[in-house]
């Protein structure tokens, strides 16, 4: 493959935060996504809520199935625009590995209790520098890393305009487009499945604009950033504004409809009040902490480490530690 000339080779990385010898059969972008496959925090994204708590259909979306189709849009574009589809697939593959459980409640939940504040995008930074392999880290090229940091936007800007949150890389500016390209149809289909809206409740000139369908509206964003990027050749990435207004449109339309529905929000005051008599029962007893993480002494303060710990579980594993810990449980006879 021939790359452009604003793609990110493997052989100009900027290097790893420790010195290791570089494998000799696969690229080091190819080698920090493998490393991210096989790590214990992406497996548990399996369990960890994207938008329904605990749904019961077998067809909603989870962090990991989001993390998989934020990984397919990215590599598409990047495949497309002759980036580095490696670099593209290892940052999509990590950037939710911070993730709380119970989704943005969980987020909002540590970033009140947690000195300092707490923001995912820094978390997934963390576990792979820091938590991961028993405190080693994934010693990640500087590139996933960077990507991995400055993926996360809120409620902002489309595409990154402020250098300061802007990913060094363009592969690292695709992920960034690709999340919001995912969650903004995935979490339509969902919340359609979960009776929260009618495919009848989308705005109906984002439906004209971008297509009746899920498959239609990521196919429409998807190759109007191709085509537009492609004609401004700047090293930017582009879209028109027509597909920019619908696509900030619809996306305020989630917000509105679903993200902050009275429905959708009941289960997550009780997820919030989980995470806050666990995190408050860690911190007043450091000595059962330990023993659940099972180790002797704690590697950083123990705030850090709790915050660690609790952003790391899965929903079912806060759900049944807190059984364990705050519920009681049945009288056994033998």
């Amino acid at each position: 493959m021939t790359f452009s000339s604003f793609a990110t080779l493997s052989s100009k990385t900027r290097g790893r935060r420790r010195f290791e010898e570089e494998c000799p059969l696969r690229p080091a972008f190819q080698h920090d996504r493998d490393r991210i496959i096989h790590s214990k925090s992406f497996r548990r994204l399996k369990h960890k809520t994207q938008v329904f708590l605990a749904p019961t259909g077998d067809h909603y979306r989870t962090r990991l199935t989001h993390t998989l189709e934020v990984s397919q849009i990215g590599r598409t574009i990047a495949k497309s625009l002759h980036l580095n589809e490696d670099l593209t697939e290892a940052i999509a593959l990590g950037h939710d590995l911070g993730h709380t459980p119970f989704g943005h409640a969980g987020e909002d939940t540590l970033r009140a209790m947690f000195p300092g504040g707490f923001n995912h995008a820094d978390q997934s930074l963390r576990v792979v520098d820091v938590l991961e392999r028993e405190g080693q880290g994934l010693n990640l090229t500087f590139e996933v890393r960077d990507g991995i940091s400055k993926h996360s936007k809120g409620r902002g800007e489309i595409l990154c305009e402020d250098s300061e949150e802007m990913a060094l890389t363009l592969e690292g500016q695709v992920v960034r487009i690709a999340d919001i390209i995912a969650y903004i149809n995935h979490d339509i289909d969902d919340a359609i499945r979960g009776g929260v809206i009618s495919p009848e409740d989308i705005p109906k000139d984002c439906l004209s604009r971008l297509g009746k369908t899920h498959a239609g509206r990521i196919n429409t964003m998807v190759n109007d950033i191709i085509a537009e990027t492609r004609r401004n050749d700047d090293g930017n990435l582009s879209i028109t504004e027509e597909i920019h207004t619908a696509m900030f449109k619809l996306r305020d339309f989630l917000w509105e409809r679903v993200y902050e529905n009275k429905a959708v929000h009941a289960d997550f005051h009780k997820t919030s009040k989980i995470l806050r008599e666990l995190y408050q029962h860690f911190m007043d007893h450091p000595d059962y902490f330990l023993t659940l993480i099972q180790r002797e002494t704690l590697y950083d303060s123990l705030e850090q480490c709790v915050c660690d710990f609790v952003a790391g579980m899965t929903d079912r594993y806060a759900f049944h530690l807190y059984e364990e810990l705050f519920l009681p449980l049945p009288w056994v006879i033998v």
